[in-house]
């Protein structure tokens, strides 16, 4: 099952977030996992441009995994991950935590985790 809220925003502009964009599209061995819900508020404003971000990074699906949670928080990985609310964004790479982005910061989602993987990667 996949999240309706992951589709791209279609008015997202990729040449406003340029470095985000890029740092996404220049790490191609991450892997995204997402948490979030179709009725969830934060999800339906937040995730369609986290989507928009990642396909102007180019990020192929097969790298970006929905986890569905019902209303409860309930749904697959959600205790094996520790995920309390949504959206929450865990960025692996080789199935190791690199970045996690949970609910709310005060930076759009893909900035947000940009930032954390160029503090681990340079």
């Amino acid at each position: 099952m996949s999240l309706a809220t992951l589709e791209p925003n279609p008015v997202w502009t990729p040449g406003a977030y340029e470095e985000t964009v890029e740092t996404l599209a220049e790490h191609d061995d991450l892997t995204y996992r997402v948490w979030g819900g179709d009725w969830c508020g934060d999800c339906r404003a937040q995730l369609p441009d986290f989507a928009a971000a990642l396909e102007a990074a180019e990020v192929p699906d097969e790298r970006v995994h929905h986890h569905v949670v019902d209303q409860d928080k309930q749904g697959p990985n959600v205790e094996a991950y520790g995920v309390g609310h949504v959206p929450t964004v865990v960025v692996e790479a080789d199935g190791t935590e690199l970045a996690r982005f949970v609910e709310s910061e005060p930076v759009p989602i893909a900035v947000f985790l940009a930032e954390r993987v160029r503090e681990h990667r340079g």
